[in-house]
């Protein structure tokens, strides 16, 4: 067993061998170190379900809750730079002192239990949140929601965002089977919000038959962005007129934002939710990774982890909205795992130049085999780059001052190629 006092990185290391898969669906394990764990979290624990926007949703909640002048914990997945990222209390990346010391904790308790990367850090969020005495815990769903090992955790209240295709190799290959899993964040009594408004059926079929209270867009809530872009949102408690659009870019991010209202409304914390507390809270919110814009080398660059069809046309129909005189380059690099047709496809009217590398991770698709395909589908010539170095210098030299440079199709594309610009710029 590693000392608490050892450096982060060498705990994060020895956290990728200790399983011998790196996704291991399940909530006994979870369950098992948690009960000798003995915990004490707060009665206000929101889980955060769904294919795309939870990431966004966890930022908006944590804000408004924070400027409520309530503590709260914040755990999400995957980090774009450093670890800490994923694990927040009070709107602060906990310290690697603070984490090596919640993994011995987590490791002691553990025993015999083999647990997986996500599982162990997951615990060791809890760990940390139960000692820092947060009033609200903000759990992100890492994949699916039934056998996720946040929902070994009894939420108060949860919201699934939406239902798309993703990860059909653990959930299903349709959407009715995806949302079958992801609606396990449901518990008897509770509330649940959805926040896209087709519904479906098997999230229905599941609210009844565990006896949530499931809360629908469009029907007990919903948003209407009006011609002077601002908009408007209607809940149970009634109007907030005169909303300035979230900080985050793309209009998808008010459909987000309606359900994180709906969400806290819900859940009983809500209170001073107004029109004005809103406006001083939503606009000035960003996140890494989604729509995230820097220059760097004299040339403007933008990240987004989009790695699904949904995301994809999102992403899509932002560039497209953007008023942009250039040409767009765009760096990919995807999982093997993933839907290439249905990612790049989106995308193929708003970028003029491809460049593929590898995505920094195991599953990784060949940047050759990404590089023929992205041609096939484009009619375009796809330049291959071994690296994320690489791939810069491939963008530097062939944007002009007026283009911009995407960089998309995974978290583990998106951050290598942040830190590279980050440190070298």
């Amino acid at each position: 067993m590693l000392a608490s006092t050892s450096p982060l990185s060498e705990w994060l290391t020895w956290l990728e061998t200790l399983s011998p898969v790196e996704i291991n669906l399940g909530l006994e394990r979870v369950e098992r170190v948690l009960n000798t764990l003995q915990l004490t979290l707060p009665q206000d624990l929101l889980l955060i379900a769904g294919t795309n926007g939870k990431g966004s949703s966890v930022v908006m909640a944590d804000a408004l809750l924070r400027a409520r002048g309530l503590r709260v914990g914040a755990y999400t997945s995957p980090h774009i730079i450093r670890y800490n990222e994923r694990i927040v209390v009070d709107g602060n990346a906990v310290d690697d002192a603070t984490i090596t010391a919640a993994f011995a904790t987590v490791e002691a308790a553990r025993g015999d239990t083999m647990l997986t990367y996500f599982e162990f850090g997951t615990l060791a969020a809890a760990v940390i949140f139960a000692a820092a005495k947060v009033d609200v815990c903000l759990l992100e769903v890492g994949l699916g929601g039934r056998l996720d090992a946040t929902n070994a955790f009894t939420p108060s209240a949860s919201l699934i965002t939406n239902v798309t295709l993703d990860h059909c190799d653990w959930l299903g290959d349709n959407v009715e089977a995806i949302a079958e899993e992801k609606a396990g964040v449901m518990r008897s009594g509770r509330p649940t919000v959805y926040g896209s408004d087709a519904v479906p059926k098997s999230i229905l079929r599941q609210a009844k038959a565990c006896g949530a209270v499931l809360l629908r867009s469009g029907v007990d809530f919903d948003s209407r962005i009006g011609d002077d872009s601002h908009w408007t949102w209607r809940g149970p408690s009634g109007e907030l007129l005169q909303l300035q659009a979230p900080g985050l870019s793309g209009d998808f991010q008010i459909g987000n934002a309606a359900a994180v209202l709906m969400l806290l409304e819900s859940a009983g914390l809500a209170d001073n939710l107004d029109s004005a507390f809103v406006n001083s809270v939503l606009p000035e919110l960003a996140l890494a990774g989604r729509m995230q814009r820097m220059q760097a080398f004299d040339k403007h660059w933008i990240f987004d982890v989009a790695h699904n069809p949904a995301a994809a046309e999102a992403l899509a129909a932002t560039l497209a909205a953007t008023d942009f005189a250039g040409e767009t380059i765009a760096i990919a690099g995807l999982l093997e795992d993933k839907d290439l047709q249905g990612v790049i496809g989106p995308l193929l009217d708003v970028v003029d130049q491809w460049i593929a590398i590898p995505a920094s991770s195991s599953r990784t698709l060949s940047a050759k085999e990404l590089g023929r395909q992205i041609a096939n589908l484009s009619g375009r010539p796809c330049i291959i780059a071994t690296s994320a170095s690489e791939a810069v210098e491939f963008a530097r030299r062939r944007a002009s001052e007026d283009d911009r440079i995407l960089v998309t199709g995974s978290f583990f594309t998106v951050a290598p190629l942040i830190s590279q610009l980050t440190n070298n710029s």
